[in-house]
């Protein structure tokens, strides 16, 4: 309408030819005749009235807005539903128009169908275009298509998932075969990543995946503590993406599309039989696709704009890469123990039944409790049994950890031999010979309250009896029996009678 008012000023006013009046305004000859005729139809006096504005006039000159004179108005699809069905994969406005004109013959052509639609687009909030620095930022995103891969021995046929990294101010990009997407696999991805760019970003830039982000927030998300804690190793920080704003991470977005068409596309005919094997063949697409191809825009690799713009402004790497971590919430035990993966550790007795966080790698675990590290192993195979340091132990437990069979056998002996053998045959009539080590601890326990000499006596008076557990032999002794002889039977003569058979008949 600012047109239309400088063509009528022009027109009305300076009295200029229409050749003159387009070639000021910089519209055709055939525009300007078309608004001058359009004003001089609609009655309306020069100068506009000052109440006028734009629209009122443009619906006065125009009509109503969308809809020319005399054509008619044609059945449209919800656009809204057209852009969600976009998102979809293999989905192009070919196959939406067929879908549309299959409902409604007398609808638009092809060509005004997608007219229509990128206008209604248009209308939609506008996109910033973001700028990333040298070295700022790494976007960090899973492949949405897996390859894969055929296992020698048995033929099973197992997805691998590609990790792919790209470089926010030179889009150098890698790529990274893993067999799941779980915390321990996406570190050792980052660690493959940071010695492939040969150094350490500002920031990380994924999205809010479960294994990156526990809490997705627009304002604050809550990061993964074994993530954050390997930022914090290479000396970065993690800022996630908005909740689903895909465009947040653009960069990354439009790179799984070059992945998926230049790595995926060319592997699809090739058979890989370990990832160590579909690792080799994805570094060497993406050595191709970085060392080799040009992008347009600049007119360089994307390994020399990498070297120009990122490398200057890395991070140095750290001596060592980062070794994953998880952490466990757990209750120690009434026996000062934890049970973290089918194994059990010992922390200091007096946390017991309180609620501690372990951190475990594949070769140690840390208890910690307020932060303070109270207890530190070596990782246990996972087999159920108990990794116990005895410094963790009451010192009534520790005295009792302390009888090894070894030393169960030592004192049985000092005592007399008839204890030694006591031992040895309640040890060998158990099931398990673990059983009967208690039973032995208590019997050499009761010499403190009756003495060595009466327990030699007690444990030869247990065994002519055959009573071989701990309450026989303490009810010896608190009866007195160890002094008591044990009665024997007298010997009776052998019967002879005629219906009893000699040994000699079975000769």
């Amino acid at each position: 309408m600012r047109e239309v008012r400088e063509v009528m000023r022009l027109y009305r006013e300076s009295g200029q030819p229409v050749r003159d009046i387009a070639r000021r305004i910089g519209v055709a000859r055939s525009t300007a005749r078309d608004m001058i005729a359009r004003f001089e139809r609609s009655g309306l006096a020069w100068p506009v009235p000052v109440e006028m504005n734009d629209t009122a006039l443009e619906a006065r000159l125009y009509g109503a807005a969308g809809v020319k004179p005399g054509r008619r108005k044609l059945p449209e699809p919800d656009w809204s539903v057209v852009a969600r069905e976009m998102k979809r994969k293999h989905v192009t406005l070919q196959v939406l128009w067929e879908e549309y004109i299959a409902l409604h013959p007398d609808g638009y052509r092809y060509s005004r169908f997608c007219d229509l639609f990128r206008g209604w687009e248009g209308r939609l909030p506008l996109t910033m275009r973001q700028s990333h620095g040298g070295g700022e930022k790494l976007f960090i995103d899973y492949a949405g298509d897996k390859v894969p891969v055929v296992d020698r021995q048995t033929g099973e046929v197992r997805d691998a998932h590609i990790f792919v990294a790209v470089m926010g101010g030179s889009s150098l990009s890698f790529g990274y075969a893993t067999w799941t997407e779980q915390m321990g696999d996406w570190i050792d991805s980052h660690n493959a990543a940071f010695a492939f760019f040969g150094g350490v970003p500002q920031l990380l830039v994924p999205d809010n995946a479960k294994v990156a982000v526990i809490k997705a927030c627009l304002f604050d998300p809550m990061v993964n503590r074994s993530y954050t804690d390997m930022a914090r190793h290479y000396d970065t920080a993690v800022l996630p993406t908005r909740p689903r704003k895909p465009r947040d991470k653009a960069k990354v977005e439009a790179c799984v599309g070059i992945v998926e068409r230049w790595l995926l596309g060319r592997l699809r005919n090739r058979i890989f039989y370990s990832l160590a094997e579909l690792n080799a063949a994805i570094a060497e697409c993406m050595a191709l696709l970085n060392d080799v191809r040009v992008v347009r825009q600049f007119g360089k690799t994307r390994r020399q704009m990498f070297e120009e713009i990122d490398a200057p402004n890395l991070k140095p790497l750290p001596a060592d890469p980062w070794v994953h971590a998880e952490w466990k919430r757990c209750r120690v035990g009434l026996d000062y123990h934890i049970a973290l993966e089918r194994h059990h550790y010992s922390v200091p007795f007096r946390f017991a039944r309180r609620e501690v966080e372990a951190r475990f790698t594949t070769r140690t675990v840390e208890v910690f409790l307020g932060g303070e590290r109270i207890a530190v192993h070596m990782r246990g195979s996972g087999n159920g049994r108990h990794t116990t340091i005895p410094e963790h132990m009451p010192s009534s437990h520790r005295r009792y950890g302390e009888w090894t069979p070894t030393k169960i056998r030592e004192e049985a002996t000092r005592i007399g031999p008839m204890m030694s053998l006591l031992v040895e045959k309640i040890i060998e009539g158990r099931p398990h010979p673990e059983q009967g080590y208690r039973s032995c601890l208590g019997i050499i326990g009761l010499e403190k309250r009756f003495g060595a000499e009466r327990l030699e006596a007690a444990a030869l008076r247990a065994l002519e009896i055959q009573a071989r557990n701990y309450p026989s032999v303490k009810s010896i002794l608190e009866k007195g029996l160890d002094r008591v002889p044990v009665p024997t039977s007298p010997e009776h003569e052998p019967i002879v009678h005629t219906n009893i058979r000699g040994s000699g008949y079975y000769h």
